[in-house]
């Protein structure tokens, strides 16, 4: 028997690809096209070194879970556990449908002869089943947490989808720097400037590259904004007649400070709509703002309808 390993590395490949974007789809995350593409690569390799003489843990049940784990990783990072998880069960979930599907082409075109694993054909079409109580008591004990995972998983997506409808795209300009992400409309944002009432929009600051000292990194990640305030004279900074601390309430109660920029104006992308603000202040938040990555800034109700 000749096997062609370029053509079963090939068909894997764009099977893998199908079935990754097929999962971002469902789940409504954004992709990038060299991820997908690392991310096939890998799981296609896993299916050719089958025809190469290495050892045979390579194929046991624990290191194709390591696999398939590396390839949702490389397709989509980390994130948080939960993240992963939620997309490790959808990208399993398309794949036990489009194994099903080709199952059921296959149980067609079947000849009247074929035999497939204990189900037997007859010459006129119909499938005897030949029954194994061990492997009917296994699914029945499996039917239980598969119907909680895909409960899990499509309410997972259905609340993402929820949320896409309040996702828009951003363009921030200062001066000739433009800085974009994608921001999430929330209605409970409340955050004004009391001394001039500018609403404020909530940024991730890494969005903002290598603009800021990696000491004003620490000190905003550390909530020490004031402090950067009071060195403003040690040393120069492009866009310090642009600074503001703006008040807030944190979790405990207790009152912070947000270190923020005011820029020339900010765009607004939402549901094909564009919108420009122009008073409003870039509220710098030193941590993640979503753990998947969904979206980096937290978007003003005002900026909405600002004109």
């Amino acid at each position: 028997m000749v096997v062609y390993a370029d053509l079963i590395f090939l068909l894997n490949f764009l099977m893998d690809a199908a079935m990754l974007i097929v999962t971002a789809k469902t789940r409504k995350i954004p992709f990038k096209w060299w991820r997908i593409v690392g991310s096939s690569f890998l799981g296609a390799a896993y299916v050719v070194i089958m025809f190469l003489p290495v050892p045979l843990f390579l194929f046991t049940f624990s290191v194709k879970c390591m696999f398939c784990i590396g390839m949702i990783m490389t397709a989509f990072g980390f994130g948080s556990l939960q993240n992963l998880l939620r997309n490790l069960g959808t990208f399993l979930l398309v794949n036990f449908a489009v194994a099903g599907g080709m199952f059921g082409i296959h149980y067609v075109l079947a000849s009247s002869s074929d035999v497939m694993k204990g189900i037997v054909f007859t010459q006129s079409g119909v499938a005897l089943f030949q029954l194994n109580i061990g492997s009917m008591l296994f699914v029945l004990a499996l039917l239980i947490p598969l119907l909680w995972w895909f409960r899990t998983v499509f309410q997972s997506t259905k609340q993402r989808e929820v949320m896409t409808s309040f996702l828009a795209e951003i363009t921030i300009h200062v001066g000739d720097y433009t800085a974009s992400c994608k921001g999430l409309i929330d209605t409970g944002n409340q955050l004004y400037d009391p001394l001039t009432r500018t609403p404020v929009m909530v940024m991730e600051v890494s969005e903002w590259g290598d603009i800021f000292p990696e000491e004003w990194l620490k000190r905003i990640r550390s909530a020490d904004v004031d402090q950067i305030i009071s060195g403003l004279g040690e040393e120069a900074f492009e866009w310090q007649d642009r600074l503001r601390l703006v008040p807030y309430r944190g979790v405990n109660r207790n009152t912070q400070f947000m270190l923020a920029i005011k820029p020339d104006k900010v765009v607004i992308t939402h549901n094909e709509v564009q919108t420009e603000a122009f008073k409003v202040l870039i509220g710098l938040d030193g941590g993640k703002l979503c753990h998947d990555g969904s979206y980096q800034a937290i978007i003003h109700p005002a900026l909405i309808s600002a004109v």
